[in-house]
Order: C-alpha cells, then structure tokens, then sequence
C-alpha cells in the first residue's frame, strides 16, 4: 500500500444557516464562496465563514434553483424560482444584469453553465496578411527592433476611445424604480459595470448556458448578450419521446462544440442520461467581429439601462420641484375663487399686480402671512432650488456623458454595418445604426435645452423668492422697516415678473419632462417612422415652441425619446441575436443507459487538433446508488470541422474500487479524475485516476449493453493510483464535493477541493499538491 499524501486544510467553516438543497460553490480566482442560504436566500462567504452579503427577491419569495460563477470569478449567476437568471457583481449585492429564462410556474431553472472559448482560430492567432509596425516605420526610429510585432489593423479595431471621456457620475439612491435602482448609484459599481474592454478578451467568449426543466437551451454570451432560447427533444429516430432537461454543460476553450448532458424530466434520479453536442459555429466562424459586436452591444445595452435610470431620475427631480409649490398655489387659488370678488384672477395675476403696484389683495395678504409664512417659504424654496439644481447634475453629469458614450459606440457599430453591407452577416444594416444616432442627437438637443431653460428658471426664481420673502415679512410687519426698504429697492423686478408669467405656474420644463401618455407616443412614432428625420421633426416642434406657439408634438420629451431609443436598439439587438442563432445547431446524441440510478456524476471535455479539424473527447465519470464501489467512465470521441460536430462514437470502462464506497468523483483539468473514496476502516481518501489513459480499458460501448469490470482490491486503490488522505474527525460525512483548479489572477491559488457535509452546514476546503495539480496554474 503507498502512504497517502496528507491534504492541508484551507478552511473549515459552520455555515449558518444551513445551504439548502447543495446549493454551493466555491469562487475560481477569489477566496469566497456563495450558496442558498436555506431556501429563500442567497448568501456569500469569505473562507474564513464571514458572511459578505445575502440577498433575496420579492420579499423572500422566490427561492434559489441554480448558481454559476463565472470563469475569471467577477459575476455570480443565480437562478431564482421566478424564472430570471440574476448576475451577482463583486462590487454591490444587487444585481447587475437580469434575464428572464422562463415562466415562474410553469417551467424551472435546472442547470447553469458558464464556459470561456477562445475565438481566434489557430490559423487567424499564426498567420496574418497584415504589415507589422515595423514594415511602415524605418528601422532607426524604432526604440526596440526586439519588440513584438504590432498587429496594426487589428489594434485599430479594439481602440478604446471612451477611455478618454470623463467617467459616468453615480446616480442617487432615491427617486428611481425598477430592478436597476440601485445598480448605478456607487463609483465602485460603475467602474465594475463600465471596465474597460481589454485587447486580450477580443480573444475570448464567455458562453452562459441555461437549462429548464422543459428541454429549453438558453444560450447568451459576454455577460448579457442574449443569442436564444432553443427547445431540445431527442430525434424521433431514438423511438424516445422522454421530455429532458438540462443537468450538465461541460466545453473547452479550445472548442466552439459544447456538450450538455441531458436528464429525463422531474425531481427523481434516473438510470438513464443523453450526451449532446451544441455547435456554437458563430464563435469559429467570426472570432474578430463577434468580439467586438458582443462587446460594443453589451456595453450599449448597460448604457441605455444606465440613460433610462437617469431619465427617471429626472422626471422625479421636476416633479419634486413642483409638487410642493402648486399644493401652495392651488390653496390660493381656490380662496380666490371662493371670495367671487375677483372673476378669473389667480394668483399668478395677483402676485404680478402686486410686484407692478405693491398692492396686496387680502386674501392674498391672509394666505402669505398666515399659511405660507417663513416655514412655507423655505419649504418652497428647498424644493424648488434643491430640485433644478439636481436636475442640472442629471443633465450634465450623467445624461449627456452617457449620450457621449452611446455615441461612440453607434459610430463603431455603424462602420461593421457598412464593412459587411449583408444584414444576415451581422443582424442589422446601416440604416438601422443611423435612426439610433439620430435618437441620440435628439436626445443631446433636448438635454442641452434642458440645462439653458432650468439655468434660467434657478436664475428667475432667486430673485423671486427673495421677492416672495420679503413680501411675507412686510405684510406680517406693523410698520415698513429700513431694512425691508432697502430689500425692496435692490430687487430685479423684471425677473420677478418674468417667473411669475413664465414659470410659477407652468414651467417650459414641461415640453420635456412631462409624462406621455400611450397613445401620444405611439402617435409620435407613427409620425417619426413617416419617413422624416427625427431631428427635423424635433427641430420643427422646438421653434414652434420658442415662437410661443402652441404644439402638442411628443418628440421633445425625454420619455418619449428613451422609450423609441430602447425599441430601436432592441430591434438591432434581435437582429444580432438571429444572425448568431442561425449559428447554432445540436449534434447526434449519445445514451448513457445503466442498472441503477445515477448518483453522481461529471463531464468534461479535452481536444487534440490537426491542420484541418479537431478531436473532441468528453469524458464522463458516473456512479450509481445500485453499485456503490463502482466507478463508470464512458470516452465519447467526435471530429469537429469547421466548428461542426460529425460522428460519434463511445467506449467505456468501469473500475470496481475495492471494497470502499465511492461518494463523488469531479474531473481536474484534462487529465484528472478525482474520487472521493471511502474504504472500510481507513481514512477518507481522494483517488486520483488517470482518466485518458488507454490502460483504463475502454471498450466498445452500445446503450444498455455489458461493460466488463475492472476488479481492484483495496490495497491495489491505493498502491496503482494516487491517493490523498483526508484530514477530518471521524463523524465528518461528504454529502457533496467540488474542485477548483489553480489560479494566479488575484494572487496565487492552489487547486482546491471542497467538501460540504451530510449537515449542509460543515465546509472543509483543502489545497491539492502542487505536483501533479498545480503545474497547471499557468493555463
């Protein structure tokens, strides 16, 4: 028998409350770890068991199905019971972006994968028609002829022009709604959000799939960028018509083919599984467009989320200023009204009769001495004052910023469209990019008439308000003081009067803050899809407005433009998604058919590539409730051309280990098969097998047919294989294992491996040795 390699335990923590379901996973690159804190939270941990933040939805109503970290370890994807699929920031506890998957009811949530591809083919990543910098620039000006080749062109593709702009403003914690209220109210999460697309990632697609338990394939890519949803059911030549759904995802970076492994519908565990190719042909077919597409859109789409927030925020701002000062207005009003001493006169007419003769009705005398009085003017003034002043931020420091950006990106956006003149290459045309800018322009327009009108209404309602002051305070005084009189003679009574008649009671802010009713903006857009520029029509309806003439046009209201805006860039963002869908496509299926139902099990996938395909091999490892000693690996071999799965073919082998009960087995890179194992009388103990290895005895495999076992005894487990004991007190019982691979992107990790208790509260991690496991710290 070989000695065992002793484990070094990283932490061992006492979850509180207990993870529900086993639901836990640990962080690739970080030392945290999330789970489903009982059933209706989400909860994240430092190693060390310190809760970082929990968070539920709707009230602790919805539960948590799934939960995915991403490769580099920045999002966590959660599956709630409502059907929506929430990424999970490092930088807040909200969520950052939200799909909705399926029905809450009528479907749910199984499984989520998030892989990362590389998309440069190798031949594009060897061979270039491009002149290197060198080639256009003389030799004796180059500082280093030692230095790397420049791509020219392709550093030209992925220059980062909104790196030169000011960084977008945090929005306020109040005054928004909806599911992004909170998500841009920090510089740190903005600076999360809006990273900066790096040269090295034009290389990468990170691929999110999501699995229903109706047989659904949700499929999106950078984060955000919905590609589809796809409806899977076995072929009507497998004489199996068994609804599935999605338990498992494994792929390869170096693979545009995923495989899922699929299970029969429902809660119960099955004898059966279904192996299923998933071309992702758009990832080999355009690595350089793709990259720069997903990213350029996903950045929009959060800018436009962002633009959204701040319109909302806007319109909240103006409301607030008004609320409070026509409550007081209406007051007056309806006392005039009530006298029947004055026909129509409101207090508008009142105010300017008494700033041009200093007379003071006494009604009008009564309602600023008795009811508005001091406290009521500071009230006024606060809400007035407080509400433009943070309506101009808005304005100028998170509007017309993120318009800036939006901008940008349409340009870079509009020079694919016009590079591939196909729609059914990207998913839209020109035409499409160029009524979006136009959106957009008229947007900037309507953002800069914004800051010039409530410049102006701040400037006129200071002098007003200084007015309106005093006012109280002379009427409210027996006798006129000096003071008062000296007030009196350094007011601007040309500005009071214009407040009076211009803003007081109805504010020019309305033209563009007001809310429009349905059928005013459908209206609107029937006139702006005429065939007319938007910004003509804008224009037109601004100096209508300027004139004083009377126009009741919606194509200056900020609502109203959003709204198109995020129509117009949905439609572009559909047509992109259905040229990608087109892309994919699903391979020949492979059953897995065994005695006893399946227990445990794990995918993985590794290649080997010549000059003009790929072999992809997915290995995987089950064992059984039936047969608790025994270990099945099945090796499914495929050709990939062109990004296109072709035939499949399947050999299997199984290991019988001894007399010890196999609890769960997890793959480790390519190479690495490991099994949990506990044998009678000796400790808990890791087996490492080599999985690849042909001496594993793989045979011929047909579904359901005979796999000849492999025989070891204990003392042959632990002399053949690698084995590891497991530091832990006798009444330490696994439930679930799970293992991380070495990581140097926030310092250096060993490879790691997991285990939670039957208790759903113990979590042991342990660090693997560096010889075999960690020498791939460096993929």
């Amino acid at each position: 028998m070989t000695e065992p390699i002793e484990l070094e335990l990283l932490s061992n923590s006492q979850l509180e409350p207990r993870v529900h379901n086993s639901l836990l996973t640990y962080n690739p690159t970080i030392e945290l770890f999330a789970g489903a804190a009982g059933s209706r939270a989400l909860q994240i941990w430092r190693s060390n068991g310190q809760v970082v933040t929990k968070s539920s939805q709707r009230g602790e109503k919805d539960s948590v199905e799934a939960l995915r970290w991403k490769a580099d370890g920045q999002f966590l994807a959660v599956g709630w019971s409502d059907g929506v699929v929430r990424l999970m920031g490092l930088e807040t506890n909200k969520a950052v972006h939200q799909m909705q998957i399926c029905q809450a009811g009528k479907s749910r949530i199984t499984c989520i994968g998030w892989a990362r591809n590389n998309a440069r083919t190798r031949q594009n990543a060897t061979t270039s028609s491009t002149l290197a910098v060198e080639d256009l620039v003389p030799q004796d000006l180059l500082l280093d002829s030692k230095k790397t080749a420049v791509d020219l062109p392709r550093e030209l593709t992925f220059l980062e022009v909104e790196t030169a702009l000011p960084k977008l403003s945090p929005l306020p914690a109040s005054g928004s709604s909806g599911d992004d209220s909170f998500v841009f109210t920090t510089r740190a999460s903005l600076e999360f959000l809006f990273q900066p697309f790096a040269a090295h990632d034009s290389d990468r697609v990170d691929v999110m799939i999501v699995g229903t338990d109706d047989g659904r394939v949700h499929v999106s890519i950078y984060d955000s960028f919905i590609i589809g949803t796809f409806q899977y059911g076995l072929p009507q030549s497998s004489g199996n018509n068994a609804s599935l759904q999605l338990c498992h995802h494994a792929s390869h970076s170096d693979l545009s083919t995923h495989m899922l492994a699929f299970g029969p519908s429902g809660e119960g565990k099955a004898s059966a599984m279904y192996l299923v190719p998933m071309d992702l042909t758009f990832i080999h077919s355009s690595p350089e467009n793709l990259s720069l597409l997903a990213s350029k859109t996903t950045t929009l789409q959060k800018l436009l989320r962002y633009v959204k927030q701040v319109q909302m925020h806007m319109i909240h701002e103006w409301q607030s200023t008004r609320e409070l000062p026509t409550r007081f207005l209406n007051s007056i009003n309806e006392t005039l009204r009530e006298s029947g001493n004055y026909g129509d006169m409101n207090i508008g007419q009142a105010m300017y009769h008494s700033v041009v003769t200093g007379h003071t009705f006494p009604e009008v005398r009564e309602w600023l001495v008795d009811q508005l009085a001091e406290r009521g003017h500071k009230r006024w003034d606060k809400a007035v004052v407080s509400g433009l002043q943070a309506l101009r931020g808005l304005v100028h420091e998170n509007l017309i910023p993120a318009l800036e950006r939006i901008g940008i990106i349409l340009s870079r956006l509009l020079g694919i469209a016009r590079f591939h003149e196909s729609k059914a290459e990207t998913g839209f045309t020109s035409a499409q990019i160029t009524r979006i800018m136009d959106i957009v322009s008229c947007l900037m327009l309507v953002g800069n008439k914004i800051l010039l009108v409530v410049m102006e209404e701040l400037e006129l309602f200071q002098s007003f308000s200084i007015w309106l002051r005093n006012e109280i305070d002379k009427l409210a005084s027996s006798s006129l003081t000096e003071e008062l009189t000296e007030k009196e003679a350094t007011m601007e009574h040309g500005k009071i009067l214009a407040y009076i008649q211009l803003y007081m009671s109805s504010s020019p802010l309305r033209h563009y803050l007001d809310n429009v009713p349905a059928e005013s903006s459908e209206k609107g857009r029937q006139q702006a899809e005429a065939g007319s520029s938007l910004l003509e029509l804008l224009s037109k309806q601004l100096k209508k407005q300027d004139a004083g003439q009377s126009d009741e046009s919606t194509f200056a209201q900020i609502e109203f433009l959003c709204g198109y805006l995020d129509d117009k860039a949905d439609a572009i963002f559909e047509g992109i998604a259905e040229a990608e869908k087109r892309s994919v496509r699903f391979g020949q299926p492979t059953p897995i058919e065994l005695e006893g139902n399946i227990s445990k099990f794990d995918v993985v996938m590794s290649t080997v590539s010549d000059s003009d395909k790929s072999h992809a091999l997915t290995y995987t490892a089950l064992i059984t409730e039936k047969e608790e000693s025994n270990v099945y690996v099945f090796r499914t071999a495929m050709d990939v051309l062109n990004g296109i799965s072709g035939l499949v073919t399947t050999r299997a082998s199984c290991i019988v280990l001894g007399d010890g009960k196999v609890l769960d087995v997890k793959f480790l890179y390519d190479d690495n098969l490991l099994i949990l194992w506990a044998a009678r009388d000796q400790p808990l103990r890791f087996i490492r097998i080599p999985h690849q290895s042909d001496e594993l005895g793989y045979q011929p495999y047909s579904p359901g047919g005979k796999i000849t076992p492999h025989t070891l005894s204990n003392e042959q487990v632990t002399s053949v294989f690698l084995n590891m004991a497991v530091p832990c007190e006798p009444g330490f019982v696994p439930a679930q294992m799970e293992v991380k691979g070495a990581s140097a992107e926030r310092g250096k990790i060993p490879p790691r491996v997991c285990l939670l208790g039957s208790d759903s509260q113990t979590y042991k991690v342990f660090a693997l040795p560096e010889d075999p496991f960690g020498k791939a710290i460096e993929k």
